[in-house]
């Protein structure tokens, strides 16, 4: 038996109160991003300041997957790029902050979030699924990160001392957290 769907305004009114409510689930992460950066603690021998971005960005891309989580980064990115004081205060700001020291970590930060989601959608919701999400959406965030010191230093070296050494127990830390705080929203979604 053919099945026939008939649309009614009831249902277009359904899809448009969904589709709200997805774009403030999207611009809510964003600013979740947006504040974990502004929580920072400058590192006086390094250009990058030590953050909870990455934490953030890894806490958006589980909990509400690729889709999502790529557009709450990248909108993230968009709200600083125009100038709005969302990036961490340690830097130049704007637009200027996407071609600094750290605007490769930056520009890594949609493509982690996707990352992150794509891993954690595979699968039911567990602490070690996220996990290796995490680690491989770190993997995203720093290979842009190093690559984006390294054109701002000239020198993969020195990329290397100012953008990871020192930041490779904090960030075991952030995938930690950001991994047990997704499964708790991930189980409530």
């Amino acid at each position: 038996m053919a099945r026939i769907v008939v649309r009614t305004h009831a249902t277009v009114g359904e899809q448009s109160l969904n589709l709200a409510k997805q774009a403030g689930v999207v611009i809510g992460a964003s600013a979740v991003i947006a504040v974990c950066a502004r929580l920072v603690l400058p590192l006086p021998f390094t250009p990058v300041p030590l953050t909870l971005a990455n934490f953030g960005v890894l806490l958006v891309g589980l909990a509400l997957g690729s889709k999502r989580g790529f557009a709450a980064a990248a909108l993230y990115l968009a709200w600083g790029a125009v100038g709005l004081p969302v990036f961490s205060p340690s830097g130049a700001g704007g637009i200027a902050q996407l071609f600094g020291p750290t605007g490769g970590y930056l520009l890594a930060y949609p493509v982690a979030a996707f990352v992150a989601g794509w891993i954690a959608e595979q699968s039911e919701v567990s602490f070690r699924r996220n996990v290796l999400a995490s680690v491989l959406a770190e993997f995203v965030l720093f290979g842009g990160g190093l690559a984006g010191l390294a054109v701002v230093t000239g020198d993969w070296r020195r990329a290397v001392a100012f953008g990871l050494a020192p930041f490779f127990f904090a960030e075991i830390i952030k995938v930690m957290m950001a991994s047990a705080a997704a499964c708790r929203i991930q189980r409530t979604l």
